[in-house]
């Protein structure tokens, strides 16, 4: 007799379950744009896509590239934040001290916070800082909006902080003087001098 369909079901070995890998990095489309390359038959339409890379452990990156579609573009912008990641340099949960940087028109500046701030920050700054592990902080753009400009700029501040046991402040700077010996130096005794009296 043959089998039916539920014996046949029961025979066959389960099939292993898939565990989804979980992602090392926190991967964020910042834009998408779609580009127009003038040819000979008209126009070619590509897309460009900004992208954040980060591991939420002081460590994140940016990247654009243009694919033929946005997938393709997301793809290849992902490796490139991948290949140009920076570490940054967080004090509590925060920046150890304020930094500006302008790339273009951009200009970014952002400061350390008390715990509890949160992120006042808007659009593109606030993703990467997300995505930089950084809890609190204080942002503000003071120039062109321009997305990709701006993620640049937002890089460029957090690559220039320097940690606080690196700091070079006004007491580090003037180094003590060396304690000099209380003693005085000895110095031999001069024989007495005659005194000359004048004769009248």
């Amino acid at each position: 007799m043959a089998d039916t369909p539920a014996q046949t079901r029961e025979r066959r070995p389960r099939r292993p379950e898939v565990i989804p890998e979980e992602k090392q990095f926190d991967e964020r489309t910042l834009h998408i744009d779609r580009v127009a390359r003038v040819v000979k038959g008209g126009r070619r339409f590509r897309f460009r896509a900004l992208v954040v890379v980060g591991d939420r452990k002081q460590k994140v990156g940016i990247g654009t590239a243009k694919g033929a579609d946005v997938t393709a573009a997301v793809t290849k912008a992902t490796e490139v934040a991948k290949k140009n990641m920076i570490s940054v340099s967080l004090y509590k949960g925060t920046l150890p001290h304020e930094a500006e940087a302008k790339v273009s028109g951009a200009h970014i500046l952002v400061k350390p916070a008390s715990a509890g701030t949160g992120l006042i920050a808007g659009g593109v700054v606030r993703s990467i800082l997300e995505v930089a592990g950084v809890h609190n902080a204080l942002s503000k753009s003071l120039g062109s909006s321009n997305k990709t400009n701006t993620a640049y700029a937002t890089i460029a501040a957090l690559d220039s902080l320097v940690p606080a046991n690196k700091w070079v402040t006004a007491k580090a700077a003037t180094k003590p003087k060396a304690v000099a010996d209380t003693k005085k130096p000895t110095t031999a005794k001069k024989a007495p001098t005659k005194k000359t009296t004048k004769k009248a």
